[in-house]
């Protein structure tokens, strides 16, 4: 279980390594990026609702994410290049305070509970 947030923890810091090196184009709530390694992805922000649909150079494969928010929770949904399906619900109580739970790439259950700490 702390192997699959170590995962995403670690894409998302690879996403915004990644963007931080990314040439983008377009507005606030749609942008186009290309990174030097020949990646490109498309974020499409609408309110509460963001879509990342990327295309991976070396693969020549695509994937795709979406996130959606509702008060204190927000639901991520994505697709793997490789067509396996995750999803994940972060339920924030405030204070650091976050429950994590969801379903990784390969059907597997997961759920953590954080607090300004760390998680477990």
């Amino acid at each position: 279980m702390k192997n699959t947030l170590k995962t995403a923890c670690a894409a998302a810091a690879l996403l915004i390594s990644a963007s931080t090196f990314a040439n983008c184009i377009g507005s606030a709530n749609l942008q186009t990026c290309n990174d030097p390694s020949g990646n490109t992805y498309t974020v499409n922000r609408m309110g509460t609702m963001t879509n990342v649909t990327g295309y991976n150079a070396q693969t020549g494969n695509s994937w795709n994410q979406s996130s959606n928010t509702y008060g204190n929770t927000t639901q991520i949904n994505g697709n793997a290049a490789n067509g396996a399906h995750w999803n994940e619900t972060i339920q924030n109580y405030g204070n650091g305070n976050r429950a994590i739970y969801g379903t990784d790439s390969r059907g597997n259950a997961y759920s953590h509970y954080c607090t300004a700490y760390g998680c477990n």
